[in-house]
């Protein structure tokens, strides 16, 4: 294992998948650009909603932005299915924009990995839906289990 590499590595069992996808709803629910960059190759490239990117820097960029629109994010993310250097997920996270107005936003990402478990691919396809303050299911980090 190199100081680059990212375990667990690919190609991925039940176990390792889960774990890999634990780690990044952990990561993102740092809000920390820097630190969820580190799991990206530094050529990753993205598609978010509308928005294709390329890069950690770009990444950051990306993710600094979202942060600062997407206020008290909170992350939950599920395995779907995994095939070697691959993985899908289901996800939802809650924040609240500017104006105080909550969100529930749901989607699905492929993921696609180099052999140092970095992240090369990155397609989510996600869809938002307002909620009120009450109807919150996701407060913060996942506890510790």
């Amino acid at each position: 294992m190199t100081t680059t590499d990212r375990p667990p590595l690919p190609p991925f069992t039940r176990e390792t998948a889960e774990r890999k996808v634990r780690a990044a709803e952990d990561a993102w629910n740092t809000r920390d650009p820097r630190r969820v960059s580190l799991a990206y190759s530094q050529d990753s490239v993205w598609r978010n909603r509308d928005v294709f990117l390329t890069g950690r820097a770009a990444i950051v960029e990306f993710l600094t932005a979202k942060w600062a629109r997407e206020r008290e994010y909170a992350l939950r993310k599920d395995l779907w299915a995994f095939d070697g250097n691959r993985i899908a997920v289901r996800f939802q996270y809650e924040s609240r924009d500017t104006e105080g107005q909550w969100w529930r936003s749901y989607g699905n990402e492929l993921w696609e990995f180099d052999g140092h478990g970095l992240m090369t691919r990155r397609e989510a396809s996600i869809n938002d839906v307002r909620i009120e303050e009450r109807d919150r299911r996701i407060h913060g980090p996942r506890p510790a289990q």
